[in-house]
């Protein structure tokens, strides 16, 4: 069998990293001066920040946004936008990451513990945009990441007990700590492992269960812009 050399995963990860900055960039460029921007967390929205403040210094636009996580919030004091809050501000734009798309868009996010926030800001967002690589489309959600979960840590266990019934519910674990993942709400993760047949009626039915905030099934209609061949490629729900 032959086995890919260090110069080779060095030269595709380059590749996936100049492409997450081609798509990242490209997401900056449909920001208006004046527009308020939901802020993502990921690594792809990370360069989507960095151009922003790139386009306040160079250009002068004058933008605020509103993150979806300490992350993203140091992200943006690191490259100068203006923060400001839902409760001052409604969203022009939002633009976030996400690990799944399927084929009718729909999302599963929170990979990265952030997916309350994320939801409250891109569904209350004028327009949703997510950045992502050609990998992250599927057939079906669930396929290669689990339904991540935000539970109130009090109704843990009576939680898990009803997940069991959508598929394989797991405490995510600390890993550099003890204990379990503490989302920046103070609140646990549950990943559900199972796939996702209906994602429209499945937001809604695990929402339906008490001590659940939020999970990372997206339905909210949304444009997804990724790199094929060298280009950028938007689709729109």
């Amino acid at each position: 069998m032959k086995t890919q050399s260090n110069q080779e995963r060095s030269k595709k990860l380059e590749d996936i990293m100049d492409d997450k900055k081609a798509v990242g960039q490209y997401a900056a460029s449909l920001v208006k001066d004046g527009d308020v921007v939901g802020l993502g967390t990921g690594s792809t929205t990370a360069f989507t920040i960095k151009e922003l403040g790139r386009r306040i210094k160079e250009e002068g636009i004058s933008i605020y946004g509103i993150p979806t996580s300490f992350q993203a919030k140091l992200s943006a004091v690191e490259s100068n936008i203006p923060i400001t809050t839902l409760d001052e501000h409604d969203i022009d734009i939002a633009i976030d990451g996400a690990d799944e798309v399927d084929p009718t868009l729909c999302l599963l996010k929170g990979r990265g513990g952030a997916l309350l926030q994320e939801k409250i800001i891109d569904y209350n967002a004028e327009r949703f945009v997510v950045v992502c690589e050609e990998r992250k489309l599927v057939e079906k959600l669930g396929k290669n990441f689990p339904v991540t979960i935000e539970v109130f840590p009090l109704a843990y266990r009576k939680v898990f007990e009803a997940l069991s019934s959508f598929g394989n519910p797991v405490l995510r674990d600390g890993g550099k700590k003890d204990g379990p993942v503490m989302t920046d709400n103070g609140n646990f993760i549950i990943d559900l492992f199972t796939s996702v047949e209906n994602p429209k009626s499945m937001e809604k039915e695990l929402n339906d269960i008490p001590g659940i905030f939020e999970n990372g099934i997206f339905t909210s209609k949304c444009e997804v812009v990724f790199m094929k061949n060298g280009k950028i490629v938007v689709l729109r729900s």
